[in-house]
């Protein structure tokens, strides 16, 4: 194993829901247009809120309930019909996404929280519009204008926040160059803007340059950086017939690109999409809210008419059974449970990016909660993906320093993981390095220079075996078996030291590990790598169980088999042969971004491969659930309770409630719905 990829080093190294319903979903929870861009609405709501936030102060000044609050008189003649003129601006204005969203709502036979708050903004105007003008009793126009500033807020805060948490992934389009060199017919290069380049055009990509567009590679041999985009921290080794991801950068060596995806198709695109994709997917507490709203809409219109016919019956004049019933129509608009979800969610869904989640699908993010088991894939997860000295052995006068100093040399011009790895052990020591001639790659072996006169290589242990070098070989047999990769130095032709190299282990994942066990959640590792090298990360990190040596197909299948125990299972993977298995878990996690295959199989993408962020999900999920539960408990017990009180169920005993009581009641509600869902913002990692 250890020859093989020592070959490989040097052979390659040498020169160095679907959009109609989603919109329908946006028009029935939010009252918007139809619109897919946050951008725009946040602007809208934005500048709804303020102006009707202008125009809510001289109604609420005009009113005379509000002056007598005050103890001031301010009266004038015509100021009710001023008050008038400005709540009809503000009715039609501001609450015109409700009315619309109220009016598509009908259409599609299917009333919730829209009509509710059109209803309610609805009788709330009309009805005081009729005071105005002659009926016996007191105009609320001052509830119209706070509810309706209220629901403009609810919904600007709900909009910037996932606007933000989008706006936070599409700086990654920022990676993308501005210009291409795109290659003629004849061979010749011009330079031109990357919106100009077609699909199949050819482009050169040279050293130091990213990567136009996602292509297929025509041309050349390079090592490309990719660790912007996938997390993958050592460069790829890609040639001929190879897939490059727009943005990559290209380390060495020239590349002719065909061009396969415009921006639209490209990878970076794709995350973009994905982001604003799982801001429309429900989660189930939103299915109940919207239940409970359809509901609640049918409640409200049977106790209205109910108490209206119950108040005639008593007796009462047809002046104070309307009274009664718009009180209940009022006290019923279920803003606090309006607000209940979205305004938990879009506070979770800013958290989430903040600690580099990307949540796909939301009910599996709130199942998250109950997760007893982790399963690790190993390359990539809870290792770096990079090589790193973990062992040193000298077999001569030379010390550790001596050899690495030599060795890090030789290596210094490649790009190789092994050599990068020696390299930066030896910038880690504070070692110089030497002065180096006669550079040369023994193809397949090794490679090898002249310092300070003496010729030194560095090697594979196939070349110790070919040249029948001896030496104790019981440290090397314990390397191997470890499955660390061994290079050997060897200084005018005698064996002076030798480096163990293995993938290095996160220092997140041990973390990880130890505080999934404080929770009683099992570790498990699940890799393709051989057994011995799977036994030793996981000894080292504190794994409960190995399966080693599993191929791609098989995953799923011990996927199954872990949750036939009666385990609730999370699968953490790359994505790409891991996609069956992210797929199978009860929630599919992709650490790093990296592949097409990674966004359509998770449920939760980690935006930087750090193990560790898979405690937030666990957390946050925990967290968001409860204050979810805490919103909705509130929400349906204010209106359980609100609605008979309304009606006038104790009015024997003298307690009535007006209907300016009956608003006040319903915004005290609403801003203990969103006190409570923005305390979510201490939320800390446990």
């Amino acid at each position: 194993m250890e020859h093989d990829s020592r070959k490989h080093h040097h052979e390659n190294g040498t020169s160095h829901e679907e959009h109609e319903s989603s919109h329908s979903h946006e028009q029935s929870n939010n009252g918007h247009t139809g619109h897919d861009h946050h951008g725009d609405m946040v602007t809208e709501f934005r500048n709804k809120f303020f102006i009707i936030l202008i125009v809510t102060v001289p109604i609420m000044l005009l009113s005379p309930m509000i002056q007598e609050f005050m103890g001031v008189e301010w009266r004038f003649t015509g100021d009710l019909y001023i008050l008038a003129a400005l709540s009809t601006f503000v009715y039609f204005y501001g609450g015109w996404p409700f009315l619309k969203g109220a009016v598509d709502e009908l259409k599609g036979g299917e009333p919730g929280m829209m009509t509710l708050i059109g209803m309610a903004i609805s009788i709330a105007f009309f009805y005081s519009v009729a005071v105005v003008f002659g009926f016996d009793g007191e105009q609320i126009f001052w509830e119209l204008a706070t509810l309706v500033l209220i629901m403009l807020l609810g919904h600007w805060i709900e909009m910037r926040s996932i606007n933000n948490a989008s706006k936070a992934l599409e700086s990654l389009a920022s990676l993308m160059p501005d210009t291409a060199h795109r290659i003629s017919g004849d061979g010749s290069t011009d330079e031109v803007r990357v919106d100009e380049i077609k699909a199949g055009d050819h482009v050169l990509v040279k050293p130091g340059d990213k990567m136009p567009l996602d292509g297929k590679i025509i041309k050349g041999e390079s090592q490309v950086d990719e660790s912007m985009l996938t997390g993958e921290s050592v460069p790829v080794v890609k040639s001929v017939g190879d897939e490059v991801i727009g943005g990559s950068i290209n380390r060495e060596g020239s590349l002719t690109v065909e061009i396969e995806k415009l921006m639209d198709a490209s990878y970076l695109n794709q995350v973009i999409e994905m982001v604003k994709d799982s801001q429309k997917t429900k989660s189930r507490t939103q299915d109940v809210t919207n239940k409970a709203a359809k509901w609640l809409f049918y409640i409200a219109l049977a106790a209205g008419i109910i108490t209206f016919i119950v108040w005639l019956a008593i007796g009462s004049t047809v002046d104070t059974a309307i009274q009664r019933m718009v009180t209940v129509m009022v006290i019923t608009c279920p803003h606090a449970l309006g607000l209940a979800a979205p305004l938990v969610i879009s506070v979770s869904t800013a958290l989430s990016a903040k600690h580099g989640l990307l949540i796909r699908n939301r009910p599996q993010f709130e199942q998250a909660r109950n997760i007893n088991a982790v399963i690790f894939d190993k390359t990539g997860t809870l290792t770096e993906g990079a090589f790193g000295v973990t062992d040193m052995e000298t077999f001569s006068s030379m010390d550790e320093d001596a050899v690495l100093s030599y060795a890090a040399t030789v290596e210094n011009d490649s790009e190789h993981p092994i050599a990068t790895g020696i390299v930066d052990e030896a910038s880690a020591r504070n070692l110089e390095l030497h002065e180096m001639s006669d550079f040369n790659s023994i193809t397949g072996v090794g490679i090898e220079g002249k310092i300070e006169g003496r010729n030194v290589k560095v090697v594979s242990p196939g070349y110790v075996a070919e040249h029948d070098i001896n030496f104790d070989d019981a440290r090397f047999n314990e390397w191997s078996r470890q499955g660390k990769t061994v290079v050997f130095l060897v200084v005018d032709e005698e064996l002076s030291g030798a480096i163990a190299l293995a993938d290095k282990i996160k220092e997140s994942a041990k973390e990880t590990v130890a505080e999934l066990h404080k929770r009683n959640i099992k570790a498990i590792m699940l890799t393709g790598d051989n057994r011995k090298v799977a036994d030793h990360v996981a000894e080292q990190i504190g794994i409960d169980e190995v399966y080693a040596e599993v191929l791609p197909d098989q995953k799923a299948d011990k996927v199954a088999e872990i949750q036939e125990r009666g385990l609730v299972v999370a699968m953490t993977g790359d994505g790409i042969n891991d996609a069956p298995a992210l797929t199978r878990a009860d929630v599919g996690i992709a650490v790093g971004a990296g592949t097409d295959i990674a966004m359509d199989s998770a449920d939760i993408v980690l935006v930087d491969s750090n193990p560790k962020d898979i405690l937030a999900i666990f957390s946050l999920s925990k967290k968001t659930y409860n204050k979810l539960v805490q919103n909705l408990i509130w929400a349906t017990g204010y209106n359980i309770f609100a609605i008979p009180l309304a009606a006038g169920v104790l009015a024997p005993w003298g307690i009535i409630l007006s209907p300016a009581v009956g608003a006040i009641l319903m915004s005290l509600s609403t801003i203990i719905v969103a006190i409570n869902a923005q305390l979510l913002h201490r939320f800390e990692v446990e």
